[in-house]
């Protein structure tokens, strides 16, 4: 890796694609994994509130932004969850402590299941798992629908519904709608959002992890279908359910209120 100021950047090799990886601070490994459109850069303001006290590691998902990915079709949770192994593989951690949000919920839950070795504890922020919900039906509706409006070739379109959805999106008016990184919004439409949505985690198996689960959801979050999700498996996993200030983009909306409180879910480092 590559050291730049007080960052230390690096590429790290996986089946089918290399990932960009980034890690700053001092003390034991805690890795942030991505929701959206996997950027590194969306936990920048969080990253700070931790690296006085973690090397806290981030990475841009696979076929997004500085990450690359040569394989066709969509990209499963589980593939998602070896990428994040091998990011923890990469920079020798051993074990690290796991924080993810949305996408990156899911793919920190699948990661406890294939390799809780891995993993001192995961932090799950608001994972979209609607199979665990009664109405999952409509909800893996909307993402179809999502997915067929971006292919073909509403993009606007499939953005506006997505975000209509997401509790703290703050989607302005239809007339004054911007939709930067296109390539990124399409790259999840076309090959990544049916498989987080259509994730159902390995209940059993998470009941037998050795792995310290600790599901949350936003206050602000409440009645939106990536509130419930968090609460559900608590329940089925004999878990304590948090609820944590914000909404669904507290970690990028609210860094530093958001990791007062995240901070307090933590096992001591």
């Amino acid at each position: 890796m590559i050291s730049e100021g007080l960052v230390t950047e690096g590429r790290c090799p996986v089946d089918g694609g290399e990932l960009y990886v980034s890690s700053t601070g001092d003390g034991p490994p805690l890795l942030m994994i991505s929701g959206g459109i996997g950027a590194a850069d969306d936990y920048r303001a969080l990253v700070k509130q931790f690296s006085d006290e973690y090397t806290v590691v981030t990475y841009d998902r696979r076929g997004h932004f500085r990450s690359t990915d040569h394989t066709e079709g969509p990209i499963s949770v589980r593939r998602h969850a070896e990428d994040a192994f091998a990011v923890i593989e990469y920079i020798d951690a051993g074990e690290a402590t796991v924080f993810g949000t949305s996408a990156g919920a899911q793919i920190g839950l699948e990661l406890a299941v294939r390799h809780p070795e891995a993993l001192v504890e995961l932090v799950a922020h608001e994972p979209p798992a609607v199979r665990l919900m009664p109405d999952a039906d409509r909800w893996l509706a909307e993402a179809a629908e999502q997915v067929s409006l971006a292919r073909s070739g509403d993009l606007l379109g499939a953005f506006t519904l997505f975000a209509s959805q997401i509790a703290g999106a703050g989607l302005p008016g239809l007339r004054t709608v911007r939709l930067s990184n296109k390539q990124e919004w399409a790259f999840l439409f076309d090959r990544e959002v049916t498989s987080f949505l259509g994730y159902l985690p390995d209940l059993a198996a998470l009941r037998k992890s050795r792995v310290d689960i600790t599901p949350i959801a936003g206050v602000g979050s409440r009645g939106r279908y990536h509130y419930q999700p968090a609460k559900i498996l608590a329940l089925e996993l004999g878990l304590p359910f948090v609820e944590v200030p914000g909404n669904h983009l507290a970690p990028q909306r609210n860094p530093a209120q958001f990791a007062e409180a995240l901070r307090g879910l933590f096992l001591e480092p």
